[in-house]
């Protein structure tokens, strides 16, 4: 019997994965960060796709991986040292994670619009601070 052909697909998604891997082992603590950002920013497009498309399980995945990446970015904050900004984060965090609770409950696209423009301004601030 003859194996099965592997996808192009399967192969391009292992190569991916050792490419993150090696991204996070090689990243500075703010370059992590970002990568954070990044991941919540594709996992709540990935949602918005799967909800104009009725894919329920898969929209419902993809909020729950931005919702624990938010949880992550917020866990990250120095309250202590951080002051203001970490506390105006934090709030801001979880006024996301509400929305996105919400924008999963009613299928509401606009809802996810609002949290990634929140997390493209956040990004946007944090890569201005490395720069």
């Amino acid at each position: 019997m003859k194996p099965m052909p592997r996808s192009p697909s399967g192969g391009i998604a292992a190569y991916r994965k050792v490419g993150v891997a090696s991204s996070v082992e090689s990243a500075t603590p703010h370059k992590l960060i970002e990568m954070l950002m990044d991941g919540a920013l594709e996992k709540i497009q990935i949602a918005k796709g799967c909800m104009t498309r009725r894919e329920i399980a898969k929209k419902c995945e993809a909020i729950d991986w931005s919702l624990n990446i938010l949880g992550g970015l917020q866990g990250s904050l120095d309250m202590e040292r951080g002051g203001d900004v970490a506390n105006n984060l934090s709030n801001l965090y979880d006024y996301m994670m509400r929305r996105l609770v919400e924008a999963n409950t009613v299928n509401d696209p606009a809802v996810l619009d609002e949290v990634s423009r929140l997390m493209g301004e956040i990004r946007e601030a944090w890569i201005a601070i490395r720069n």
